[in-house]
């Protein structure tokens, strides 16, 4: 399918309507990036409030249709976006949801696959590259169908950091968080630029401190953002709800995106078979290329630790 042609007319189901999967639908109303819009959750009475919600606000931003349904409603999607699980509680790190998300990612890739077994997979519960890789194994999909959610968020978080460090327009910030979706993330910073220059220089002509000390902590203040989040407010929405509909625009406008999303990578950087992020071209068929970008001999070590991690986690789920 030419997803291109299809944006604006094109189906997207979303499964699990919590925090995220609520947001996610509203900020996708605001886009208006599809013609039709399928809520599906265990609790059916909050999807079909969730979609009267936002079906209210139509009138003012532009027609769609949207409706609340079971896994049957999903035929015909041309992307499947995955929110249902467990949320992440305060003290919690990503990978202690493992076991009962798995549980909850298994029924639920078995059913889509029953009703939309064309669509493309957006994977976005946590620990989301461990899923990733539970329902790619799961369904025998082409890797380029099952796409997480990965470090999307992340590598906006680090952007708008140093926009605030550097007083200059994030727009112009190109600098990527890559590996897990979690605690052992690394910031590429051998390759950040703003706008070509070095990162280094422009925090040189900006009489700003580029050492070990900044990099650390803005790295931790990345890696801290959900936790701080989640402290306050008891669960993260609207950042991941953006970085969801940036990913489903890059696809339905085949917009061949440069996006961190988590996606297999087994052999890449002498990896093994895991599921993390490194950037990845974006466009009608999923994730098209995986960039296999220069490291720092650091970055390169910290990646390699961070595939280490998620592949104890898979072995210990079973995935691999």
């Amino acid at each position: 399918m030419n997803r291109k042609d299809n944006a604006g007319q094109a189906k997207v189901a979303v499964v699990g309507i919590g925090n995220v999967g609520a947001a996610f639908a509203f900020a996708l109303s605001l886009k208006r990036l599809v013609g039709e819009l399928v809520l599906v959750d265990a609790n059916a009475a909050k999807a079909e409030g969730e979609a009267m919600d936002i079906m209210h606000g139509l009138p003012l931003t532009g027609p769609m249709d949207i409706r609340a349904g079971g896994y049957d409603q999903c035929a015909g999607a041309d992307i499947v976006v995955i929110s249902a699980g467990v949320n992440q509680k305060p003290g919690q790190t990503r990978l202690d949801l493992l076991k009962a998300n798995a549980d909850i990612m298994g029924g639920v890739a078995e059913q889509v696959m029953i009703h939309a077994p064309n669509a493309i997979f957006l994977v976005a519960t946590n620990p989301v590259d461990v899923l990733t890789l539970k329902v790619l194994k799961q369904t025998g999909l082409p890797s380029a169908r099952v796409i997480g959610s990965g470090t999307v968020l992340d590598s906006s978080r680090l952007r708008s950091l140093l926009s605030d460090y550097l007083a200059v327009d994030v727009r112009g910030i190109h600098a990527h968080i890559i590996g897990e979706h979690g605690d052992s993330e690394l910031a590429v910073w051998s390759r950040a630029n703003i706008s070509g220059i070095p990162l280094a220089e422009f925090c040189e002509l900006r009489a700003k401190p580029y050492d070990g000390d900044f990099r650390r902590t803005t790295l931790e203040k990345v890696r801290r953002a959900a936790y701080e989040i989640i402290s306050r407010k008891g669960a993260t929405a609207y950042g991941v709800s953006v970085a969801l509909c940036r990913i489903v625009e890059a696809i339905l406008k085949d917009e061949k995106s440069v996006l961190t999303v988590s996606t297999p990578v087994e052999g890449l950087h002498g990896l093994p078979d895991v599921c993390l992020s490194l950037p990845c071209v974006v466009g009608a068929g999923g994730v098209e290329l995986v960039l296999e970008s220069m490291l720092s001999e650091e970055e390169h070590q910290a990646l390699a630790n961070s595939a280490n991690v998620l592949r104890e986690n898979a072995r210990a789920l079973g995935v691999i």
